[in-house]
């Protein structure tokens, strides 16, 4: 796929901007701009840090000598939306309004969503985004959960689990609609995601929801005894919303996210490091096996992808339990960089059309 324009690529996160200026068919720029806690610390609100992310954002430009009337297309990971089917979105005043609103998360990601919007609309540049967090394309049978009062959720990592799908199709030599793959993102999340035919019909809800636990999320837990701890009076609402997410998995057993330390733990003989990294293996095994039932034994590959790619314990492990199922494809990294470049580009060569948000 190759591209002419110069594509400005924004992706906020809760300590740095990551900023990318892909050319030439490259990516010629990819700086991460560091925020100090201290800095974002000041900041009442995430929308109190617009000036500050614009700021970052335009100063990567100048030190590289760059003006934004050089760019032909703004690409920013997608914010917290309301839930939509996957595909290239143009940032719109409805999209703003929807992430200003709270109703669905709140993430320094909307901030990059507007400050993209504003530099598209003063240089009359188009502004676009890609598959969001938000990503809903489930089957009606994976919304069921149990009690009529909740419906399970999609919000996981579309963007990357996407972009790892066609990657792996075009290695295939087929088209992503055509094509059965069971796809895992192994971050600071973990996300296993039964891709059919082009559609996520089935993923675990990786931001607060169920799954394998992982470096930070407790992922699916007993029911009975959640809600017992919830009433018990030992813990707030906010203690327990911690619990699922920032301060569970990995964190709650082992005191770390760090998967270089944990190793280096295992390897100096720590047994309770070793049996907890390979429970987590053993429940993103068995994550995977229920996506095999979802696609009933018609499975293409398996990919694993994300930063745990890099830990060949986990892999090791992992190996062990679902070779047997598919080939297995390792593309390590969080890609959402290159994920969202190649969105634009789509866009830009007329190959996929912009949904309608």
């Amino acid at each position: 796929m190759t591209c002419d324009k110069t594509i400005l690529i924004i992706n906020p996160g809760s300590t740095s901007t990551k900023v990318g200026i892909f050319a030439a068919g490259e990516m010629r720029i990819n700086v991460s701009v560091k925020h100090p806690d201290e800095e974002i610390r000041k900041f009442p609100t995430i929308w109190d840090q617009y000036d500050y992310r614009k700021d970052a954002i335009l100063g990567v430009l100048r030190d590289n000598k760059l003006s934004m009337e050089e760019i032909d297309a703004i690409a920013c990971r997608g914010g917290n939306v309301r839930p939509l089917p996957g595909g290239i979105y143009r940032i719109c005043p409805k999209m703003i309004a929807d992430m200003k609103s709270g109703v669905y998360g709140a993430h320094p990601i909307n901030v990059g969503g507007l400050v993209a919007f504003d530099l598209g609309e003063q240089y009359g540049i188009p502004v676009l985004t890609a598959d969001p967090p938000m990503t809903d394309e489930l089957c009606t049978s994976a919304r069921y959960s149990g009690i009529p009062q909740i419906a399970r959720q999609s919000s996981f990592h579309a963007l990357n689990q996407k972009a790892t799908a066609r990657k792996i199709a075009a290695g295939l030599g087929k088209d992503y609609h055509d094509v059965n793959l069971i796809v895992v993102h192994l971050g600071g999340g973990i996300s296993v995601g039964a891709h059919r035919k082009g559609r996520i019909i089935d993923v675990n809800n990786a931001l607060d929801g169920d799954g394998s636990f992982s470096p930070e999320r407790a992922g699916s837990l007993p029911a009975g005894d959640l809600v017992k701890m919830c009433f018990s009076g030992d813990y707030t609402k906010e203690q327990m919303l911690k619990l699922l997410t920032g301060g569970g998995g990995l964190y709650a057993y082992l005191g770390t996210t760090n998967a270089i330390e944990i190793e280096k733990r295992i390897a100096a003989g720590d047994e309770k490091a070793a049996e907890v990294y390979e429970a987590m293996a053993y429940q993103v095994a068995k994550e995977i096996g229920a996506c095999t039932t979802v696609l009933e034994g018609e499975i293409d590959a398996i990919a694993l992808t994300g930063s745990l790619v890099y830990s060949k314990v986990l892999l090791d492990s992992l190996k062990k339990k679902i070779s047997f199922i598919a080939p297995l494809y390792l593309i390590p990294g969080e890609n959402e960089m290159e994920a969202l470049a190649d969105a634009a580009m789509r866009y830009l060569n007329n190959e996929e059309e912009l949904s309608v948000y």
